[in-house]
């Protein structure tokens, strides 16, 4: 695994239109969400099509409240491991929204966001978090970030966030990056 020109190299890529610029370079941040579309269905292209702007918000009511978002996330590992990226790591996504982390707010200027294709309420399959172990430690190194700079959205976003949710195993994620 290897980071070419702000690309994972593993990574499939649909770039999305949701991000910018950074205010400066500093990447010192992961954050691990969750998502699933519809609520709690997995696999199809949903979640490619909310990143890049492309949803059929009358393809299901669980669409209805997504119109007019506009959110993005650096990668995505679906429950089969498979990586997707939609926004190059020298810019920013717009997956944090309202954030704070080490004394700063907005998060979004100086982290990466990985979402992981799953409920905050489940578990992940064994070839994500090997997929996400993987990705962490090529992602620290590359970018000097420190273990304790790998959290949950729940954790920079608290009582507005819940995922990754109580079925994510952070002792294990620890123990896969540490390799």
């Amino acid at each position: 695994m290897e980071i070419i020109d702000g690309r994972l190299d593993v990574a499939e890529q649909h770039l999305s239109e949701n991000c910018d610029e950074r205010p400066n370079d500093q990447v010192d941040l992961i954050v691990i969400h969750c998502i699933s579309l519809p609520a709690g269905h997995f696999g199809g292209d949903f979640i490619r099509e909310l990143f890049c702007n492309q949803i059929d918000h009358a393809r299901h009511t669980d669409f209805d409240s997504l119109r007019g978002m506009r959110v993005s996330s650096h990668l995505l590992i679906r429950r089969t491991g498979q990586i997707q990226q939609f926004v190059p790591f020298h810019q920013r996504a717009w997956h944090a929204g309202q954030s704070f982390f080490g004394g700063r707010n907005n998060c979004n200027d100086f982290s990466l966001g990985i979402e992981l294709e799953g409920t905050d309420t489940g578990q992940f399959n064994d070839i994500q978090y090997a997929r996400l172990g993987e990705t962490c430690r090529c992602l620290a190194e590359a970018y000097a970030i420190p273990v304790k700079n790998i959290v949950g959205h729940s954790d920079i976003a608290p009582g507005r966030k819940t995922d990754p949710g109580v079925g994510f195993d952070w002792a294990r994620l620890h123990r896969l990056m540490a390799g």
